[in-house]
């Protein structure tokens, strides 16, 4: 690996370090908002994410790393505060799908809508076509490695 490669990762550490603390303080002060935790606010996230089509809340276990009885504690305190509805699968009666509801997308749209608009037009403004592919490339793969990561801590023993 040349030098410079070597100190261009190395300057990127600390960008994506704090690129990462500001989305964690903005998911924080989304969470206040909300009056959720951020647990709810990632099962949010996840019914966002869904789209019409919604999720089951066995989806939503397996994508959050949760134990079926918290998902349902968990879908029971969302749906009391309006955020969630919980409807009869299509096709397995012995199933769920829960989707947003349009109350919780509006105060959730409310919130990530300026940011969305503001981020895009910057970057927009900053940006070539092709840097943003190669941008794009570079958080798919870091996404990706990151995965990897959190499924290997998943699968660790607490004091392992």
């Amino acid at each position: 690996m040349s030098s410079d490669l070597e100190e261009a990762l190395a300057a990127l550490g600390p960008v994506i370090q704090s690129y990462q603390s500001t989305v964690d303080d903005f998911d924080r002060e989304a969470a206040r908002i909300l009056r959720v935790n951020d647990t709810d606010l990632r099962c949010l996230e996840t019914l966002v994410d869904a789209g019409d089509d919604g999720i089951t809340p066995r989806e939503i276990a397996d994508r959050l790393a949760l134990t079926t009885g918290s998902v349902t504690t968990m879908l029971d305190r969302l749906e009391r505060v309006g955020y969630l509805a919980r409807t009869p699968h299509p096709s397995d009666r012995r199933r769920l799908i829960v989707r947003p509801t349009p109350r919780a997308l509006e105060l959730i749209w409310g919130i990530i809508g300026p940011h969305i608009a503001e981020s895009s037009a910057a970057v927009a403004e900053a940006f070539s076509t092709a840097e943003l592919k190669i941008a794009r490339r570079f958080l798919e793969t870091v996404t990706e490695v990151q995965r990897s990561h959190v499924s290997l801590l998943r699968a660790r023993d607490a004091l392992g």
